[in-house]
């Protein structure tokens, strides 16, 4: 008769797990409903945007894969861990900031990181290491890539113009706007292929992991799902223009674009899977997951689930409750913006139709001066304090919309000029009218009476300044003056030295508001 052994592994009970699975599905949905401002935001986008549609699919795919996983899971003791309140407390930060700053996407990453964080304070980090992929699935339900647009539609059009010139095409070209002997093309944002990356990235990540076992196969096939469609977008860009200018501009326009653009696609990205499917090892069993240093032993004494519950509930709810405050806060006065002229500088009548869109402002002025022959239009919108639909950074905030019928944005860049002898960056941009007319503009953000040209040091510093109950009022700065293709250089310089001339005057708009 043989000895029995002195402990047996513990077997989670079923009760066990369903309870510790209907209050961590408990959290998360009070967590939606606290963050339902964040959360919808991201619906919002789904709906009204082709490119995210298949954000509506990653929180019932990210189940799925969860579910796939419930023989393994089942055998883990869940153990809550309160090293998951220092990820929730990191990413309740995070969100606030992005909430004072009005940055939606930051805000929709974090609020995606708390899901997490509560995941892995109520079931312990043996849960989360064992379910990893399918909880990082989950920030692809985030909306983002719209920063991709410009930099994409550089590529595309430097890849159109570069192999058309290859093929023995005369090319004229102006920023993304490039014209042949058989018609005028330009590079907008339906053509930058950011639907196509970002549909192929979610898909070939997904497959990536549900057809390998080795990491490393997953991390190429996942690069490749990156580096390819970029390609393939530029490439479908020449072929369209090719057969358009083949067939004397009658096929590849008008619905048929689009249509030879899906086919072409969808071709490529068949062929980046067939091409994949070679490798495959989805016939193969998952590695067995090896524990993290630091996890807890499953010897280790539960805690109780209640105060854990309770404990991620007001970590989470702190930040929410901090922003309504300082969303209720009244906005200070706001007298109208006065610039005095300076440098003889003087008021003129307005030379220009153009008018950038800048929405939201509190107070504008728009002015134009006049000094020896030189004509420059100065624009000021002013921002008394960020918050949603009134921000000095905005993706709304353009020079002009796309498809303006009257003017076209040949180039914009951040370049580094010299203003009162003093190095500085400002935003650019080239703009050509239909009549002819060519516009230098220089725009630059003035934030406690310092220039800011980068968008993303500007949100930090407003944020911050915001949580901390700083004054957060900023000033978009905009300056344009008329130039002529062949003398860009005496733009610049009609530029610099107004800037130079009228800075203390529009530094001065903002003490003439009681910010906070």
């Amino acid at each position: 008769m043989s000895a029995l052994p002195d402990a047996l592994p513990a077997v989670p009970s079923r009760s066990n797990w369903l309870l510790s699975g209907a209050l961590t599905l408990g959290v998360l949905l009070v967590l939606a409903g606290v963050f339902w401002p964040t959360f919808y935001s991201m619906v919002e986008i789904w709906e009204r945007s082709e490119t995210f549609t298949h954000g509506y699919l990653i929180f019932p795919i990210s189940a799925w894969l969860i579910w796939r996983q419930r023989d393994e899971l089942a055998q883990m003791q869940p153990r809550p861990d309160l090293r998951g309140l220092i990820l929730l407390a990191a990413a309740g930060t995070g969100w606030l900031l992005a909430d004072a700053g009005s940055v939606n996407v930051v805000a929709q990453y974090a609020f995606i990181a708390m899901l997490v964080a509560a995941v892995w304070t109520l079931l312990g980090w043996r849960f989360v290491w064992a379910a990893f992929f399918p909880l990082m699935f989950l920030f692809f339900a985030v909306p983002v890539g719209e920063f991709l647009i410009q930099p994409l539609m550089g590529v595309t059009a430097d890849f159109t113009v570069a192999m058309l010139q290859l093929t023995g095409i005369p090319v004229y070209r102006e920023g993304t706007f490039f014209s042949i002997p058989s018609g005028d093309w330009s590079v907008v944002e339906g053509c930058s292929g950011l639907r196509y990356l970002i549909a192929s990235v979610t898909l070939g990540v997904l497959y990536a992991y549900l057809t390998y076992r080795s990491w490393k196969r997953r991390l190429l096939f996942s690069i490749a799902a990156i580096v390819v469609p970029i390609f393939a977008n530029s490439g479908r860009a020449y072929m369209i223009v090719m057969i358009a200018h083949l067939s004397d501009m009658k096929l590849a326009l008008g619905v048929d674009h689009y249509i030879y653009g899906w086919v072409f696609f969808g071709l490529v990205m068949l062929l980046l899977f067939w091409i994949g499917s070679f490798w495959r090892e989805d016939d193969q069993p998952e590695p067995g997951q090896s524990q993290p240093g630091g996890a807890p032993s499953a010897a280790a004494p539960a805690r109780p689930r209640l105060p854990m519950v309770i404990a991620v509930l007001l970590v989470a709810g702190l930040w929410p409750a901090y922003a309504s405050w300082l969303a209720a806060r009244p906005l200070p006065a706001m007298p109208e913006l006065q610039v005095e002229s300076q440098g003889g500088w003087q008021p003129a009548a307005t030379f220009t139709s153009w008018t950038p869109h800048w929405v939201g402002a509190d107070r504008q002025l728009r002015q134009s001066y006049t000094q020896a022959g030189r004509k420059v239009l100065l624009e000021l919108n002013y921002y008394v304090t960020q918050r949603q639909d009134a921000e000095l950074i905005n993706s709304q905030n353009f020079m002009i919309r796309q498809k303006d019928p009257a003017w076209s944005n040949v180039g914009e860049t951040r370049v580094t000029v010299k203003i009162g002898g003093q190095a500085r960056q400002v935003r650019q941009a080239k703009l050509r009218g239909s009549d002819g007319q060519r516009l230098l503009v220089w725009q630059w953000n003035l934030i406690n009476q310092h220039p800011v040209a980068n968008d993303q040091a500007a949100k930090l510093v407003l944020a911050l300044d915001r949580v901390r109950l700083q004054r957060d009022d900023g000033l978009s700065v905009l300056i344009a003056t008329p130039y002529d293709a062949a003398d860009h250089a005496t733009a610049v310089a009609t530029l610099a030295r107004f800037a130079a001339d009228m800075e203390p005057a529009i530094g001065g708009a903002l003490d003439q508001v009681d910010g906070r």
